[in-house]
């Protein structure tokens, strides 16, 4: 039931999509608790971004998930920019990353919901 989207302005060679995928897809499970299975990450790269009047890298996340807690979010912001840094060499100070606490109910999967 996470999901994470990473859009960000640097290109992402097709060969190192599938390793980046994984590795955000393990530290959503590890970071919130929740099976891998359940984790959907996006990833959308070379895309025309702006941010503080700069094209320099950056990123946009987008990190939803049922019983997201404010002490993992601060967690979660932490990892994921120490990632980002890590693979794709985006300072943090590049980074906005907008988290969502999704009640159980308003979160669909196989045919019903988890409410």
């Amino acid at each position: 039931m996470p999901y994470l989207k990473l859009n960000t302005n640097v290109d992402v060679d097709n060969a190192k999509s599938p390793e980046l995928l994984s590795q955000l897809s393990q530290l959503v499970a590890a970071e919130t608790g929740k099976p891998e299975r359940y984790v959907l990450v996006e990833l959308n790269t070379g895309k025309a971004m702006l941010f503080a009047g700069s094209a320099e890298p950056l990123a946009y996340l987008e990190c939803k998930s049922i019983g997201l807690s404010a002490r993992q979010a601060k967690s979660l912001s932490a990892a994921l920019s120490r990632q980002l840094e890590t693979a794709l060499a985006i300072p943090a100070n590049r980074i906005y990353i907008e988290f969502g606490n999704c009640p159980a109910e308003f979160w669909g999967w196989n045919g019903s919901t988890f409410g």
